[in-house]
Order: structure tokens, then C-alpha cells, then sequence
């Protein structure tokens, strides 16, 4: 096996396979790259047994051949050489070298043989859209999933593909975030996964925001994200996530309008003075005037004064600044709407002129 590339070039699949490598791992050649050489160019390969990651590019002074070789190592040597550096690898027996210039590295290979295969794989939908709106819509949502909790189905993100909609929806049982797009089904095609959050990450770090689009494949077990020069495979979490339409408040009737940058730096101001543990801020309705109250156990105490537009009056509920910041941060546009039924119930976020984007805040008491 052997093939020459410049080093720009070669950082970049090797960039976006190593992170699915996990540092921490079970069988040795997991910490490898598969790696495999033909007469289109070089493949790598990673993966942790939960997702896989192929990358592809083109290569010179081919031969053909595969084997596996340390995925950090071969990474940290080419980001280490000088720019515009040309890499010769060559495989002789058990060891590869890597040579750019005067420099040369030997490293030791396990067989590709030992390299885990994912299994063949029957997918049963496809939809092609932008790869700019994939990567909105994990972007918009990704916040709100759990990280380690024992409702292991809420430890990631649910693609809701139906109606024509694609929509992406992410809780961790306090708040909810969910994001949705238009797409062409065939037919009345219907589906519901749960990509882990491993995988989520590692896709909003994949994706690009640029004009080209991926090909989504959903299978039984497996989720597969397609692009020009990678093949992304996650294995999806079996669980059912909640109802998250339930959760979505109906008929919150006292709603307020503001500026989200103007609620957004006022929200930051008062979480100086908020209680560290529990992040707590109370907000507080009059008509056209919204107050934000925070203390924490020193005594201390914040008060923000904002000018909204909203007929609610003597309305006082308490949330977790984080999760209000989280949310407005996801959102795009200029004016955000924020509705409420009572002083107990979950508060909705939105943007005040669409609905593609929308958060809920559980209550927080005071």
C-alpha cells in the first residue's frame, strides 16, 4: 500500500474521521484508522462501534492495499509538518512510513482484518436537502439534549420526519428545543429516530454552511448522512422519546414581545448576581414593562427594567437564566415572542414572525 498527498490535503479527512475515535477504548484497533488505498485515491475510516465515520480523497502514486494505523499519531505528525509539505506513506510488512522532506516517521499497523465492519445496513427512507439546513437544525436544538441521564433516550436528538416536515427535537426534561424544515416525502413516508449525542456532535462538527447537500438515510437501527467526500453512520438509540407535542404549551394567552438582544443582555446582567446553583431569575409583568429580579444567598440583588410590549399585568414566574439564554440564543430573528398561561406553567420562545424554531423553559421556583 502506498500513496503521496499533500499535506493540506490529507489533514482534512483525517480531521474530520479522528473525532469519532475515542481516546478511551476496548479493542486496540479502534485507536486505528482503516485506511485503504485503490485506484480512485485513499479512504479512512474510524469508528467506536457506536458511529463510523469514511472519509475519501483523491491521492497520487497509488497502490493499491489496506491496513490500519494509529489515528492520532498519523493526525498530530500532519498538522505537525510545514505547510504545503508533500507526504509519502508506504506500507513495508507491519509498519507504515510516513515521510514528508527530511522527515520520516515508522508506525506500527494492526491488520485490517481486525477492523470492525458495521453490518450490512437496509435503509427504509432517504431525503436529500441542504447541508446548511441539517447543520441549522442540529445547531438550533443540539443544546437542549441531556448528557448522561438515566432516560438514556433523552441523551440525544430526534429526527421527526413526516407531513412533509423534517424536524429536529432535543430535551433534557427541563427545557425543549425544536427546529423543523421543509422537505419532499414519497408517499406518506413517516419516522421517528434518536441519533446519540456522540453522533449529533460529531455531525454539527462535520457539517458545512455552504451551498452543497447531503443525502439522509434512515434505517431500522442506523442513521447515514452522505456528502461528496464522507459517509457518516450512527447507530440510533432505542427508546421512545416523549411526546414532545404535549409539551408545547396551548393557549398561552399572556404573551409579551421584545427585542431578543435587548432580553438577552439584560438576562446576562441580572445572572451576575444570581444564585450560582441554581441560576434562578424571576420575571415580572406590567403592561408595556418587563422587570427581571435576581438575588442570591449573599443578599445581593439585580433589577432590569425593559420597556415590551404586552396588556399582562401582575404576572410573576421564576426560570433558570441558563436555559432562557440557551433558547434566545438558538433563535434568529430581530423580535422574540415569549407566551405564558400563569405564574406555574412552561414558557414558549419563539421568533415573533415564524415558527420554525421554537423552545419551552419549564418553571423555576423561587
Amino acid at each position: 500500500m502506498r500513496f503521496s498527498i499533500q499535506r493540506e490535503a490529507l489533514l482534512k479527512p483525517l480531521g474530520q474521521v479522528v473525532g469519532v475515535v475515542e481516546r478511551r477504548h476496548t479493542l486496540p484497533v479502534l485507536a486505528n484508522l482503516l485506511v485503504v488505498v485503490d485506484g480512485e485515491g485513499v479512504s479512512f475510516t474510524g469508528t467506536d462501534l457506536e458511529v463510523e465515520m469514511l472519509a475519501r480523497t483523491p491521492a497520487e502514486n497509488l497502490e493499491a492495499g489496506e491496513t490500519t494505523i494509529p489515528a492520532r499519531k498519523l493526525f498530530e505528525i500532519c498538522r505537525a509538518l510545514p505547510d504545503g509539505a508533500r507526504i509519502d506513506v508506504k506500507q513495508a510488512g507491519d509498519r507504515v512510513t510516513v515521510s514528508a522532506g527530511r522527515s520520516r516517521f515508522t508506525l506500527a499497523t494492526l491488520s485490517a482484518a481486525e477492523f470492525p465492519q458495521v453490518d450490512a445496513i437496509d435503509f427504509v427512507e432517504r431525503i436529500a436537502l441542504p447541508e446548511a439546513t441539517l447543520k441549522e437544525l442540529l445547531d438550533r436544538t443540539a443544546f437542549a439534549m441531556a448528557n448522561q441521564d438515566v432516560r438514556y433516550y433523552l441523551n440525544g436528538t430526534l429526527l421527526d420526519l413526516r407531513d412533509n416536515l423534517l424536524r429536529c427535537v432535543a430535551t433534557d426534561g427541563h427545557r425543549l428545543a425544536t427546529c423543523e424544515t421543509g422537505v419532499s416525502l414519497p408517499g406518506a413516508a413517516k419516522r421517528q429516530v434518536i441519533i446519540p449525542r456522540k453522533g449529533v456532535l460529531e455531525l454539527q462538527r462535520l457539517l458545512e454552511s455552504g451551498d452543497g447537500s447531503v443525502d439522509v438515510e434512515f434505517g431500522r437501527n442506523h442513521l447515514r448522512v452522505r456528502r461528496s467526500d464522507f459517509v457518516f453512520t450512527s447507530k440510533l438509540i432505542d427508546g421512545r422519546f416523549p411526546d414532545y407535542e404535549a409539551v408545547i404549551p396551548i393557549g398561552a394567552d399572556k404573551q409579551f414581545t421584545v427585542g431578543r438582544e435587548t432580553l438577552r443582555a439584560a438576562l446576562q446582567r441580572a445572572a451576575i448576581l444570581s444564585n450560582e446553583k441554581y441560576r434562578g431569575v424571576k420575571l415580572e409583568l406590567e403592561p408595556n414593562r418587563l422587570q427581571i429580579v435576581a438575588h442570591n444567598p449573599e443578599q445581593e440583588e439585580a433589577v432590569e427594567e425593559l420597556e415590551v410590549a404586552t396588556s399582562v399585568s401582575g404576572l410573576s414566574i421564576g426560570f433558570n437564566v441558563n436555559y432562557l439564554l440557551d433558547a434566545l440564543g438558538a433563535l434568529r430573528g430581530e423580535e422574540t415572542l415569549l407566551s405564558l398561561r400563569d405564574g406555574n406553567s412552561s414558557c414558549l420562545i419563539r421568533d415573533a414572525d415564524n415558527e420554525r424554531a421554537r423552545h419551552v423553559v419549564m418553571p423555576l421556583r423561587l
